[in-house]
């Protein structure tokens, strides 16, 4: 209460008052909307929602999101998610674990795209098209969060708002693709390590996976090069190499950035910041 005997909400206090609010609304979605054989979190609870990486929704949006999905998929690490070819994929959202796009020669030769993180968009370009042209492979154990394809027309219908941010996040892939050629066809083999490993260093951060500088990297020595587009024996010289001057360490699955201003000084990536993307 001010001086004037008018009553306000400290911060605190307007953070619980939406907080309770929200899980009257939660018992409310749980009760209406959860299906027979619906698993996971409800949208409206989902703790990806709390990180700094992405943006706020109205409670309709979330709502919305929740009526389409159907499933919450858990994926042992090494299986597809979407096989090259195939013509019923869904559309998915990446709740937990690590996940990668891939392209392959007939020869078995392979291109990792990019890495996909928690939050981040599954197979758009799968369900839009006929059949899909490329694969996605767990990296480790996932979950996901599921999207019937045939009702992504609904957004654009009927949500023009997640429409309009389910393009950008299409876009926002592209980018991300763009900015691997841009290491394949421009980096030297020290400078695309050191591009991965910022680039995935301030993305885990953003989503609080990093702890004192270490973060969980489940990659192998072969995948890295297939995603920077070197030979095996290459990138295993490299990676020494750049362990060996301090850059990084990696224990247990783990890898602690040592010199982050260094590492992201050699792969001329100056600038990590960007403002919190939409989740699905």
């Amino acid at each position: 209460m001010d001086e004037n005997g008018t009553w306000y909400a400290s911060p605190s206090h307007r953070f619980a008052l939406r907080l309770r609010l929200r899980m009257e609304e939660l018992r409310d979605v749980i009760s209406q909307t959860m299906r027979p054989g619906r698993m996971g979190t409800p949208c409206l609870a989902c703790p990806l929602r709390l990180k700094p990486a992405f943006k706020d929704k109205t409670d309709d949006e979330i709502r919305f999101i929740q009526g389409m999905k159907v499933d919450h998929r858990v994926v042992p690490a090494g299986s597809d998610i979407i096989h090259p070819g195939q013509e019923d994929a869904e559309l998915y959202t990446l709740f937990s674990g690590w996940a990668f796009r891939y392209k392959s020669l007939p020869d078995g030769r392979r291109q990792i795209l990019n890495i996909l993180l928690p939050g981040d968009l599954v197979g758009l370009q799968a369900s839009l098209l006929a059949a899909a042209e490329h694969g996605i492979e767990a990296l480790t154990e996932v979950e996901l969060c599921v999207f019937p394809r045939k009702r992504v027309w609904d957004l654009f219908v009927k949500m023009p708002s997640l429409a309009y941010e389910l393009s950008w996040l299409g876009s926002r892939e592209e980018c991300m693709v763009d900015d691997n050629l841009t290491s394949v066809g421009q980096r030297n083999a020290g400078e695309r390590i050191a591009a991965l490993i910022i680039t995935l260093y301030h993305r885990a951060d953003a989503l609080g996976l990093v702890v004192d500088g270490s973060f969980e990297f489940p990659l192998s020595q072969q995948q890295l090069a297939d995603a920077l587009g070197l030979s095996l024996v290459h990138t295993s010289k490299t990676w020494s190499r750049l362990r060996k001057a301090g850059l990084f360490t990696l224990a247990s699955g783990r890898l602690t950035l040592l010199n982050p201003r260094l590492t992201a000084h050699m792969a001329a990536i100056y600038d990590q910041s960007s403002a919190p993307r939409p989740l699905i």
